[in-house]
């Protein structure tokens, strides 16, 4: 590691390996580091997965619900405390490594109790989503 804390070598390395930091890299495109809407040469772009770093404050929430969803995801807690709310069922994670996974068809929502980090990978990517404000 250099003195920033960004891993030394950063960027593209070669046509087929990406070296980054998440935090550093998540803020640059609304937390993803990992999916179809990547550019198709960056190693990182990806029609089978999507991965994001994502960074919460205390409070932020998903400005609506996804519903008809085509994906399975996966959401770990890595610091904080954030609730996933599904049809009919509200899940904490409150200590780090809680998760929770759904499937097809399941509609979700978010919120932040604590500031928050989370991974969350989702599969397949596939467009859509993308809350417009």
């Amino acid at each position: 590691m250099d003195n920033s804390g960004y891993a030394e070598n950063s960027g593209y390395a070669d046509d087929s390996v990406y070296v980054g930091n998440a935090g550093k890299d998540a803020a640059l495109d609304r937390g993803w580091l990992l999916g179809h809407f990547k550019d198709v040469a960056d190693p990182r772009h990806s029609e089978a997965v999507e991965i994001k770093w994502g960074v919460h404050p205390p409070g932020d929430e998903r400005a609506q619900w996804v519903t008809g969803e085509e994906r399975v995801a996966l959401l770990v807690l890595i610091s904080g405390r954030f609730r996933v709310e599904l049809p009919g069922r509200s899940v904490l994670l409150a200590q780090q490594g809680d998760y929770v996974v759904w499937g097809r068809g399941v509609d979700h929502s978010w919120i932040a109790e604590e500031e928050s980090v989370v991974l969350t990978v989702r599969w397949p990517s596939v467009p859509g989503y993308k809350v417009t404000v």
